[in-house]
């Protein structure tokens, strides 16, 4: 049957190996779980700064500004909310 994980090997500078070891000790956690949930904030991080980049550059196509973010997202909720009703 084929592991559901895969082993990685990579290095860190000894300071930042005993802030992991710091944190995983305070934390009760392994070396893994931490390190694979920084990893999976990192990527989730990733993929919010490219919206937010897809977003902005739709905005200024549109000719919108920053003044204009607000309204549209107050409409926004307000139609999603009378839909949902």
């Amino acid at each position: 049957m084929p592991r559901s994980t895969r082993t990685v090997t990579f290095s860190l500078s000894p300071d930042l190996m005993a802030r992991v070891d710091e944190a995983t000790r305070s934390e009760g956690r392994s070396r893994s779980e931490l390190l694979r949930e920084a990893v999976l904030r990192y990527l989730e991080e990733c993929e919010w700064r490219s919206l937010l980049d897809y977003g902005e550059q739709r905005a200024r196509e549109q000719g919108l500004g920053p003044e204009d973010v607000g309204p549209l997202v107050e409409e926004y909720r307000i139609e999603a909310s009378s839909t949902r009703s």
